[in-house]
């Protein structure tokens, strides 16, 4: 009856093994092929050998199962509306009809243009001398300003962090600068590879003219089109949401709150359109009842991501203030409320006889502790601290289930 219970797994240069997750206790892997370009087509051919790599030792080992593709990227032309999205979406849809050739049918994508989430200390050390990820303003400001020196972003930052980050900026040193440029320019997770300042501003400049409304209408236009796909053969797509859920760098975010959540799917209501409900992002705001949208989306809800960040300075309307990632039972998320209106939606669809009652769940953005400090690893999906995380998790289902 509980959570389908997953961790994310990179592919075969992952430092965290299929063998690894099957020992966490996981019955579900969730992987994308980030070996093809975005926008190009997933042939059955390449999804087979994924599928067959990660279910090579199941007859002698606990099964393991690709449980939900993380992600399928949305082109840029699509978030942006141009005339060759056409093409792009038809592909997409092609994609998706071979993933449920090869049963697989949950898929999660996001819409976040440029950069899929942005933090400025991937090693941030917590008081037990684990390491976390963590987004400073003030920081992201000294980026945005004096290193990357976006045009017009003055605009987008209270006086005194313009004066606090200039400061700042003034006494870091080259290997400083470079750090944190190199942390804020990071590609895409599964990825080491960074923009160039050069090659990011010039992605931002494509943005230009694209603001909340036609960044929403981009987004609705592509679900209107490949959600009735989807649903057709069987594929729940669910969204990610912003992360941070604020707009950054001059850029447009919206799926950020619950009301953005609401109105994507009432732009092509099907139950195919749904939510990857990542407890971590839409937790950052304080406006976010997790809790509530859980009762509310539930129908819609394909894939959880849990974890929780801690609030270190207050946000405002419209930026974040200072968080990190902090352990799964603290920080601001109340993850008993979360996992017992996850338990009660499973309850419900099993009673109904609709949906997956075993929503698949994976434990997101583990500290990296013990061993894993000597190890090098994806920021945010080292072993031990996700393994920590699911455990946690895992007890807290447990004991809620036996409570009801």
């Amino acid at each position: 009856m509980g959570m389908l219970q997953t961790m994310r797994w990179f592919g075969p240069n992952d430092p965290v093994s299929l063998m690894d997750i099957r020992q966490a206790g996981c019955a579900g892997v969730v992987t994308a092929l980030h070996q093809i370009s975005v926008g190009e087509l997933w042939t059955v051919e390449a999804i087979t050998e994924r599928k067959q790599l990660i279910e090579a030792a199941n007859h002698q080992y606990s099964p393991l199962q690709w449980a939900v593709v993380e992600s399928l990227p949305v082109h840029e032309d699509i978030k942006k509306g141009r005339p060759t999205r056409t093409d792009y979406i038809e592909t997409y849809k092609q994609s998706i009809r071979n993933l449920a050739a090869c049963g697989i049918k949950t898929v999660c994508y996001n819409f976040m243009p440029v950069l899929d989430w942005s933090r400025t200390n991937l090693s941030y050390e917590m008081p037990d001398g684990s390491r976390a990820l963590r987004f400073v303003w003030e920081d992201f400001a000294v980026f945005d300003l004096y290193i990357l020196k976006r045009p017009g972003a003055m605009i987008d930052y209270e006086p005194e962090i313009v004066e606090s980050a200039r400061q700042k900026f003034d006494q870091m040193t080259p290997g400083q600068i470079t750090d944190l440029s190199n942390v804020v320019l990071l590609g895409l997770p599964g990825s080491e590879e960074a923009f160039t300042l050069d090659t990011f501003q010039g992605l931002l400049n494509e943005y230009a003219s694209i603001g909340d409304a036609e960044l929403r209408q981009n987004l609705y236009y592509f679900i209107q089109q490949v959600a009735p796909v989807a649903q057709e053969v069987g594929v729940n797509l669910c969204i990610h949401p912003d992360d941070p859920p604020y707009p950054l760098l001059g850029l447009p975010r919206v799926v950020s709150t619950e009301a953005d959540l609401a109105r994507l799917l009432d732009a092509c209501d099907v139950i195919a359109n749904g939510i990857t409900f990542c407890t971590g992002s839409l937790g950052i705001r304080s406006d976010n009842d997790l809790p509530g949208m859980i009762q509310r989306f539930g129908e819609r809800i394909h894939f959880i991501h849990l974890r929780t960040t801690k609030r270190e300075s207050a946000e405002t309307a419209t930026r974040p203030g200072n968080f990190h990632e902090a352990d799964h039972l603290a920080g601001d998320v109340d993850m008993y409320a979360v996992v017992k209106a996850i338990v009660l939606e499973q309850k419900r669809r099993a009673q109904q006889g609709v949906g997956e009652t075993a929503i698949p769940m994976r434990p997101d953005h583990g500290h990296q502790m013990l061993d894993d400090l000597h190890k090098k690893t994806y920021p945010g999906y080292s072993a031990i601290g996700r393994l920590r995380g699911l455990a946690e998790i895992r007890g807290l289902e447990i004991g809620i289930e036996r409570s009801l």
